[in-house]
Parts: C-alpha cells; sequence; structure tokens
C-alpha cells in the first residue's frame, strides 16, 4: 500500500483526531493510500509529547512550522492553526510543494483567501483542501446521492445548521475564538460557516443575496485570572439566503451557525424540501435518514436507519452505528484518494468553495451593518 509522509502543525485536538484516523487505516477496507505522520509543530511541548508518545514514526518535533516545510520526507501537511495565521502558514506549505488539508474559514477573511488562492494558483500540482467532516455521515451520504438524482425535482427550501451550547455558560473563560483579532470580523460564521455551506455550495446551489442577521449575546468574559474582558465576536448567526439552482430555479436558504443554543451539545443538519419529495439529517440522529412518502395531497415523514454504510467500506458490520470519528476517517481517506487523483463521490471541501464562502461571509457582515439584503457577485 502507497504511504503519504504528513506533517502536522498545530497538535491540538483536531491534529489529535487525523493522528487517531491514521491509526485506524486498518479499518478501511477499500485500498487507500496509508497517511504516515514523520513530523510535528506546535508551540505546545505537551501537545508534541502527545504525538511522540503514541506514533513511533515521528522522527521530527519543531516549534517553526518552516523546518518541517523545510523536510524532504513531509509531503502533506495537515494544518489547524488560529484563523488569522491561515493566509501566510497556508500560502507557505502550498509553496514549499505540500499537499494541504487546512481548517476553515480558509483565512481570516476574504483578502487572506485571496493570497491562499494565489499560492494554489501558482503550484497546481498541490491538491488542497479544506475539512469538513459532517458530510460523511452515511444518513447524509443518503441525502446528496438523492440531490444528484434530482429526487426532489424543484427545489422549495433548503435548511443547515451547526449549533452549540457550550457558550450559555458565561463564565466560561475567553478563547481565541472569541477574540476578534484571532478569530476574525465573522465570529461564529467563520469557525462554523463552512461545515454549513459544504454540500449546499457542492450540490450547485449558489448564493445571490442575502440578509444576515448576528447578535453578539455574551459581551463580556472571564480572562484566565477571571477579570472580565470584552468578547467582540458574534455569538450567533442567521443568514436568509435567495439560492440559485444550476436550471435558474431559486429558493429560500436559510443557514445558521451559533454557538449559544439551548440544548445542542454538537448538532449539524440539512434539511431539503423539494415538490417531488423532502428529506432531512441530523447529527443528533446520526444513523437516520429522513425523508417524505406522498399520495395525491397527502405527505408523510418517515425514516429508516441506515446503519454503518459509509462512501469508504469499513470492516464494521452494517448492522452498527456511525460516528463523529468515523466521519473523520471517511474525509481524510477521501482526500488521501484526491492526492492519487481518484474520482470521489462526494469531495473534499475545495478551496474554490472557500472563494464562495467568503463571498456570502462578507456580504452577511455588510447586511447585519446596514441592515439591508447585500447582493452577491
Amino acid at each position: 500500500m502507497k504511504t503519504v509522509k504528513f506533517g502536522v502543525i498545530g497538535c491540538g485536538l483536531m491534529g489529535k483526531e487525523f493522528a487517531s484516523a491514521a491509526a485506524r487505516w486498518c479499518h478501511l477496507t477499500e485500498e487507500v493510500a496509508r497517511p504516515e505522520i514523520v513530523a510535528v509543530c506546535d508551540f505546545n511541548e505537551a501537545a508534541t509529547a502527545w504525538f511522540e508518545n503514541n506514533f513511533p514514526s515521528v522522527n521530527f518535533v519543531t516549534k517553526d512550522y518552516r523546518e518541517l516545510l523545510a523536510r524532504e520526507d513531509v509531503e502533506a501537511v495537515y494544518c489547524a492553526l488560529p484563523h488569522n495565521l491561515h493566509a501566510e502558514v497556508y500560502a507557505d506549505i502550498i509553496r514549499a510543494g505540500k499537499h494541504l488539508l487546512g481548517e476553515k474559514p480558509f483565512g481570516i477573511d476574504q483578502k487572506a483567501n485571496e493570497e491562499i488562492m494565489q499560492a494554489i494558483r501558482e503550484n497546481p500540482g498541490v491538491v488542497v483542501r479544506c475539512a469538513s467532516e459532517f458530510p460523511f455521515y452515511p444518513a447524509c451520504q443518503q441525502l446528496i446521492k438523492w440531490v444528484k438524482e434530482n429526487k426532489f425535482g424543484q427545489i422549495i427550501e433548503v435548511r443547515a445548521g451547526f449549533h452549540h451550547s457550550s457558550d450559555m455558560d458565561l463564565n466560561k473563560p475567553i478563547n481565541w475564538k472569541r477574540m476578534i483579532e484571532i478569530n476574525g470580523e465573522y465570529g461564529c460564521i467563520g469557525d462554523l460557516g463552512l461545515h454549513t455551506q459544504h454540500v449546499p455550495f457542492r450540490m450547485g446551489w449558489k448564493p445571490k443575496k442575502v440578509y444576515a442577521s448576528l447578535s453578539n449575546i455574551a459581551k463580556e468574559r472571564p480572562d484566565k485570572n477571571g477579570n472580565p474582558v470584552p468578547c467582540l465576536t458574534w455569538d450567533n448567526a442567521t443568514m436568509m439566503i435567495e439560492a440559485e439552482e444550476a436550471n435558474g430555479n431559486t429558493f429560500p436558504m436559510i443557514l445558521e451557525t451559533k454557538r449559544m443554543a439551548p440544548g445542542a451539545t454538537n448538532d449539524w443538519f440539512l434539511e431539503v424540501y423539494g415538490l417531488e419529495c423532502s428529506a432531512k439529517f441530523n447529527s443528533n440522529e446520526p444513523d437516520v435518514f429522513c425523508y417524505t412518502n406522498s399520495w395525491g395531497k397527502e405527505q408523510a415523514w418517515c425514516k429508516i436507519n441506515v446503519g454503518y454504510k459509509p462512501m469508504i467500506p469499513t470492516i464494521t458490520g452494517g448492522i452498527f452505528e456511525f460516528g463523529f470519528t468515523d466521519a473523520i476517517l471517511q474525509m481524510w481517506a477521501t482526500f488521501l484518494q484526491e492526492i492519487e487523483g481518484k474520482e470521489v463521490f462526494f469531495g473534499c471541501c475545495t478551496p474554490e468553495e472557500t472563494v464562495l464562502s467568503h463571498k456570502l461571509n462578507t456580504a452577511a457582515l455588510l447586511s447585519n451593518k446596514e441592515n439591508r439584503v447585500v447582493q452577491i457577485d
């Protein structure tokens, strides 16, 4: 089996999730090039030590990502850093000739995103993608399959969202995702928005104009010493979008990103309503695919337990349940297939989709500021 040697820049939660997925590569039954982590970079020595202790393949540890990029044995990089570092670090990775899977939003703002895109244009042989794991749930894949098969007919409405509730605790200390200088003006849209946009954009549903309502609910949070400091980022956002299908049909698309959503631990959902049928998926019921069955003027919601039937086959029996770590594995296997140039049913989020995301997010900021509908080029 072919091996792709990886460096990890940013050894926090999602870096560890990638490493865990790499350790489970034998779970896949289809031949996919195997990632091998050989180098790691982080200022936190405890974070890099976790990689050294668990992965004998790691033979290089540094606090300077440029040293990692200079290594010939590093072919690809996973980078999970705060948004304000995306433009410089992502562009350096790409110009070093390394394949890249980076985290959203692919730049703190539209200008930063363009800097990354320029590096991509200069290095067309490098495969670059953005992390987005939720569409790889089998039940969501079923919904995607129905869209591709045009089972919905004319689209009436689409709703997608990503909800959290951990910020409902007003005593939760401020972190970089609540700091505008590090997270950016997008706030929750930048950190969560691409998760809601990946499938709609891939299905060809293009945003034409948007009206956005953004909320800064927790205006202060305690710092590490317990002292209140300003919290300037948007906590919740609702974007009401006029979207357009390839055939010119327009429909409303509502995208929600909320860090203060009561009762929502980690709730990702997608709902598609059409003239022929409708369907929806929610990560709270990870194995359930909901769809409508119609007779005459009547419609009824039906549920199917899809079970463990991922896009890339695994050793797990179909009767078992699929979860977040399985979606991470599927996303990574898809990225490795894309590096190999293989055709996939549903690919990882592309750089071009991040460009569209930044156009939408920037328009949403203007819409909220001026309290008006904003046209999207």
